[in-house]
């Protein structure tokens, strides 16, 4: 599995990638900007990322407007849902508003830091993604 992990805070990232890098590949991004770039150059190259592991509180692009642009792109594609990168929305930010944003935006989980590995785990097995939890 092909693993985009975009998170500003050093040591989220340091704890995202300690969890799923037994599940696959990890690559790390700082923003949103970045995250787009990758996603796309994956996907132009042929290898497309499986997974996006977001934040929302970013720098540069935030993770809504990260996800909007990431859809945008498979959307101009014409790419059909199994075809789609899944995206796991992992924030501090737990109200209403940025939870419906988020799956408005077409993700497929959001899970609410602190990270904990059997709720990624959770995430990844319900998206199809592991065998097992």
């Amino acid at each position: 599995m092909k693993i985009l992990i975009v998170e500003d805070d050093a040591t989220s990232k340091f704890i995202l990638n300690k969890i799923l890098e037994r599940y696959g590949e990890c690559h790390l991004v700082s923003n949103g900007r970045e995250a787009v770039d990758a996603f796309t150059r994956a996907f132009e190259e042929g290898q497309p990322f499986d997974v996006i592991c977001l934040d929302l509180m970013m720098p540069v692009m935030n993770g809504h407007q990260t996800l909007a642009e990431i859809r945008s792109f498979e959307d101009s594609r014409q790419l059909g849902e199994s075809d789609r990168v899944k995206v796991i929305v992992i924030s501090a930010l737990c109200d209403e508003e940025n939870i419906f944003k988020a799956y408005r935006g077409e993700c497929e989980a959001y899970l609410v830091k602190p990270i904990e590995q059997n709720k990624i785990a959770d995430a990844l097995h319900s998206l199809g993604l592991i065998d097992e939890p």
